[in-house]
């Protein structure tokens, strides 16, 4: 029942109060954390509780799959109040293993508009076929999706015009990717972690000149 939620937050209240009189003044004068974690909305992952933060510690977005859309005026304007005003020094895209959201992209069924929403989470899955297709079981299979999901939103955040012009004016800014499991609560680095340097890596590779593969050019006259 609903009362049941105001009583647990008034023992709640009153427990924070007993262990620190100064708690709530203190989370009330000020909002500066290190922290925005892009996470799933799944119910089962909250940032606070498995990262052992407290309240003002971790700046949170949470959407369905923990998917990176360049067109989400939401994660955007979360995004854009991190980095330029909150000055967050981190952020973690965490996603978890058994993760409905991929499951419902992969199984073939029509879910409504929010096919559309998952559709990075199927080009993710063509972009890696030859991967995916070497795993048998269907399970560790998705898992793995999740996991390649997670890389594919690291680079797509690191790509929005938000992140560029912090890492222009040297902003000491760091983007990570996590997987969670739901049946060990543990969470796992997945090394995919970009910054202003790595960034600038990629993008000098994509306008590096294309490499003659046909010996060297014949002299014109």
């Amino acid at each position: 029942m609903l009362s049941d939620l105001f009583d647990h937050n008034v023992r709640w209240a009153a427990a924070r109060r007993t262990e620190d009189p100064n708690y709530f003044d203190r989370l009330s004068a000020l909002q500066r954390p290190e922290y925005l974690w892009i996470g799933c909305s799944d119910s089962r992952v909250p940032a606070n509780v498995i990262t052992g933060l407290e309240p003002g510690e971790v700046f949170v977005h949470r959407n369905v799959a923990n998917l990176v859309h360049r067109a989400d005026l939401n994660l955007l304007s979360v995004l854009e109040f991190a980095v330029e005003s909150l000055e967050v020094k981190h952020i973690i895209v965490c996603g978890h293993y058994g993760c409905g959201g991929i499951r419902a992209a992969m199984d073939g069924h029509r879910h409504g508009i929010i096919d559309h929403w998952l559709q990075p989470i199927r080009d993710v899955a063509q972009a890696n076929c030859a991967e995916l297709s070497r795993i048998a079981e269907t399970e560790d299979k998705l898992n793995r999706l999740c996991e390649l999901t997670v890389v594919g939103q690291v680079e797509s955040l690191s790509r929005t015009p938000i992140l560029q012009s912090a890492w222009k004016c040297g902003r000491p800014l760091t983007i990570h990717g996590w997987i969670y499991g739901l049946k060990d609560g543990l969470l796992r680095d997945l090394k995919c972690d970009c910054d202003s340097s790595a960034a600038k890596s990629r993008c000098d590779e994509s306008f590096a000149p294309p490499v003659n593969t046909f010996g060297s050019s014949r002299k014109t006259s």
